[in-house]
């Protein structure tokens, strides 16, 4: 417990205060991102304010702006933890003592994608594609969008360069080439589930081999 000085109407004294864990703080923090990805799937990321999200977590405004001082900074935290579940994705696949092909990586992403859109707490990808409109017009989430795809597209190059040294890809591309593409499968497979709807992993990796059979 921590303490601190009390004043009352006739002296000072010494008041136990409770001491906010950081399993604390991550579950407080979590509740506020919830709730903002929450009122932007709903609302839309344009419509959808400070107060929305303060009301949707059911926190005050002092609790909200403790942790995110902009709904810029929410936006960057969502991405975050989108994420963060990839790079778990991209450690286990780089652990492994056979690493997997670059297409059988963007196979696996792919379907990790549709799996995290699909959990529960409302689909992340509508908040992606929303966030990729208002990044043409907003640099704050421009610089999160594009640090984060940055992250997401490095592991792509990371998995080129261990597949040009066990011999499965021509040794002679430069692997970043290799990985602007690989990425850019990501979001074109984002874009026609959620428009289109007539697509899933299975539909779209069987595409994918079939263009990039010999």
């Amino acid at each position: 417990m921590a303490r601190r000085l009390v004043k009352n109407g006739h002296s000072f004294y010494v008041a136990s205060v409770p001491k906010v864990t950081e399993e604390h703080r991550l579950a407080r923090r979590a509740q506020i991102v919830a709730a903002a990805r929450t009122c932007v799937i709903e609302d839309g990321f344009h419509k959808t304010t400070m107060a929305d999200v303060i009301r949707e977590s059911g926190l005050s405004a002092g609790a909200v702006y403790g942790y995110f001082k902009s709904k810029e900074e929410i936006v960057g935290a969502i991405a975050e933890d989108a994420l963060s579940t990839i790079d778990d994705l991209f450690d286990s696949i780089l652990a492994s003592e056979h690493p997997l092909t670059p297409l059988a990586a963007l196979e696996a992403t792919i379907e990790h994608v549709a799996k995290v859109a699909e959990a529960p707490g409302g689909d992340v990808t509508r908040v992606a594609v929303q966030a990729w409109a208002e990044s043409l017009r907003n640099e704050a989430i421009k610089d999160v969008a594009k640090g984060k795809y940055c992250q997401l597209r490095d592991h792509f190059v990371v998995i080129a360069r261990r597949a040009q040294a066990d011999g499965t890809l021509d040794p002679d591309v430069n692997p970043e080439h290799v990985a602007q593409v690989m990425f850019g499968m990501v979001p074109g497979f984002v874009l026609q589930r959620l428009l289109i709807g007539d697509i899933s992993p299975t539909t779209y990796t069987a595409g994918l081999r079939a263009l990039l059979r010999p």
